[in-house]
């Protein structure tokens, strides 16, 4: 274990917290209509800039279009397709000991002790976690389109943090 320096007002060395990802009895919790949406909207997008590709030669628009046309097109078409993938990446893994929130690029690990509570206010898109100081952690992978199962994820990360907290 690793220890952390001390001051003279403490009688022992501090221990450092090791746990940064929650363990092997970890909850997932994933959306379901933003993955959805994503991978369709992302082969789309593909089936579209493919069949762009294919036909650009044959249009005759006056501009003679290379080979290496087709290919920007193909590769453009890859970059938008995984631009749209990344909504289908928001991810929640929980544990007795704390929980990860993964959004759209981030991730980030919060121990239970560190947070207030989880809600989800009336009107809004997705869930949060209540922090210290009036902050909050936005919780994409809770999302009101989801509904029935939304309110599954939100109560099972209440009931993780209420027996953390309370030591259950």
């Amino acid at each position: 274990m690793t220890e952390q320096p001390t001051d003279s007002t403490t009688s022992g060395p501090a221990p450092v917290r090791a746990r940064t990802a929650p363990g092997p009895d970890a909850v997932t919790l994933r959306p379901r209509a933003i993955r959805w949406t994503a991978w369709l909207s992302a082969a789309g997008v593909m089936v579209f800039f493919l069949i762009a590709a294919y036909y650009m030669p044959a249009e005759d628009t006056g501009v003679i279009f290379q080979p290496a046309d087709q290919v920007a097109m193909m590769v453009i078409g890859a970059f938008v397709a995984g631009g749209l993938l990344l909504m289908a990446r928001p991810r929640v893994r929980a544990d007795a000991h704390g929980v990860e929130i993964r959004n759209v690029i981030t991730s980030r690990w919060y121990d239970w002790a560190d947070v207030h509570g989880v809600s989800f206010p009336d009107g809004a898109a997705s869930a949060r976690l209540e922090l210290p100081d009036d902050e909050y952690q936005s919780v994409l992978a809770v999302q009101a389109v989801d509904r029935g199962l939304a309110v599954r994820h939100v109560r099972t990360l209440r009931t993780l943090h209420r027996s953390a907290v309370l030591g259950e």
